[in-house]
């Protein structure tokens, strides 16, 4: 048995195969997790894809009962279901397929790129035979692994699946390997069937991009073949829109740089944990906040086009954060991104110039902090390094070097204050509207919301301790 492969795969595929054989059915393993395998990577969460010559929902609902674990049917057409399984704090999933074709050949023939066209036989591959000796290249996949291409297998391929255009970008970035010249010629030539995909597809390969650390190169390619506009037609409107003086890139290409320059910045945190943990919270699935900053750093300005004035000779730009949000809201929807993940991109596009106006002074007031620290809540940490990302993407001839370096300071000690609130104990309030109410003989209106908010700003920077000092500011905020 290959050593790549771990003791509680193989007890699980030693199950899966003893069932197979009881209901005298032949079991391939194709894909990718044979290219791990060769490629000595291993996943957190292992999904392994199964092909058998024919009945895959009917064996994948039995083999379901008999591991008692998760069953869905995913294509009933062309017989492909999939089981989950979770074990202690790992979960699998097998995915079952009728052949794509009269023989195994032919199915391996259907596989989207080389690198997934590797097969082997269960009941060899379990029994201990070395996988170089019982694996079965028919197109080439371990050559052209070596040479770390992307290949298509048949030139059909995106015509049977249009999806691929976009994961021959996915696995380029994943495995840092380049798209072969006849593949990348094809991709030019049938891109505009991407328009038959669905988005919640679009959106799992866009993201399996942006989750990678280094995203920019790849989206620079996409965009060069005019691909990024079918995934965010917005972004078209931002081409060649030329800034004002204090910038040096027009509105898209200062995006893409925001973006570039973001993953540089997250590598200057590498080894600060509180900091990764945060960046790589999931939102829903396997989509972190860091991918979604990424993706707020390319959708960041994408207001500017609709905001864009002429005024006494000047470009101006005023409100397209605003401007920007409502749009990340259409842009997020539509890539059916949860509700969650849609308030943190608007967040982040509406509050990216937040940072900047702190930045102003030196020394911004505990006030203006303690504004900004409830406004921007749990992306507190997220929007500042979007800032500095923007920051360091603007070089006109107005941009001062003072100014950056004081950006900079303002945004590195605004970062060190979110994490050390964040583990702050929450101080309760020392009045509540009950006590406004009694105290002054108030009916309930908003105007006892307003008070608190005051009160509960006034004890954050320190101006009122007791609920004595909170009644005596709140006599005062009334009249």
């Amino acid at each position: 048995m290959s050593p790549a492969i771990k003791d509680e795969d193989l007890t699980l595929l030693k199950l899966i195969l003893e069932f197979a054989k009881n209901k005298k059915i032949k079991l391939y393993i194709v894909g990718g997790y044979l290219r791990d395998l060769l490629l000595g990577r291993q996943k957190t969460n292992p999904d392994i894809d199964f092909c058998l010559q024919r009945g895959s929902l009917a064996f994948g609902r039995a083999l379901a009962k008999k591991l008692k674990c998760g069953f869905v049917v995913l294509d009933d057409e062309n017989g492909t279901c999939r089981l989950v399984k979770k074990i202690k704090d790992k979960i699998y999933t097998f995915d079952f397929t009728d052949f794509r074709g009269k023989t195994l050949e032919e199915d391996l023939l259907c596989r989207d790129f080389t690198m997934n066209s590797l097969c082997v036989d269960l009941e060899y591959f379990v029994k201990g035979a070395a996988l170089e000796e019982c694996l079965l290249d028919l197109y080439g996949a371990r050559k052209d692994i070596k040479a770390k291409l992307v290949r298509v297998v048949d030139p059909g391929a995106f015509d049977d699946d249009p999806l691929r255009i976009l994961r021959a970008f996915s696995l380029s970035c994943i495995f840092g390997f380049s798209i072969d010249k006849a593949t990348l010629k094809l991709i030019k030539a049938k891109k505009g069937l991407l328009s038959t995909v669905s988005w919640e597809r679009i959106r799992d390969e866009l993201f399996k991009v942006l989750g990678e650390e280094d995203s920019f190169e790849c989206i620079q390619m996409m965009d060069e073949l005019k691909i990024l506009k079918l995934v965010i037609p917005e972004l078209e409107l931002m081409r060649n829109v030329e800034q004002g003086p204090y910038h040096h890139l027009d509105v898209l290409k200062h995006s893409m740089e925001t973006l570039r320059q973001l993953e540089k910045l997250i590598k200057e945190f590498k080894r600060n944990k509180e900091v990764q943990g945060y960046l790589f919270e999931n939102f829903s699935g396997e989509r972190n906040r860091l991918a979604l900053m990424k993706l707020a750093a390319l959708l960041h300005d994408i207001g500017k086009p609709k905001a864009r004035r002429r005024q006494g000779g000047k470009t101006k730009f005023y409100g397209h954060e605003r401007v920007g949000s409502y749009l990340t809201d259409t842009i997020a929807r539509r890539l059916k991104l949860s509700n969650d993940e849609v308030s943190v991109l608007r967040k982040l596009v509406f509050w990216h110039l937040r940072p900047g106006y702190l930045g102003d002074t030196p020394k911004p007031t505990p006030r203006a902090k303690f504004r900004y620290f409830r406004d921007a809540a749990a992306e507190g940490a997220s929007i500042l390094l979007l800032s500095l990302a923007d920051q360091r993407s603007t070089k006109g001839p107005l941009t001062s070097l003072q100014d950056a370096q004081q950006h900079e300071k303002v945004c590195a000690s605004l970062i060190k204050e979110y994490f050390l609130k964040k583990n702050e104990i929450v101080v309760s309030r020392l009045v509540t509207g009950d006590d406004l109410i009694k105290e002054f003989k108030l009916t309930p209106s908003p105007l006892i919301g307003k008070i608190l908010c005051e009160l509960e700003e006034l004890q954050a920077i320190g101006k009122i301790k007791t609920k004595k000092d909170a009644l005596l500011a709140a006599k005062k905020l009334i009249k």
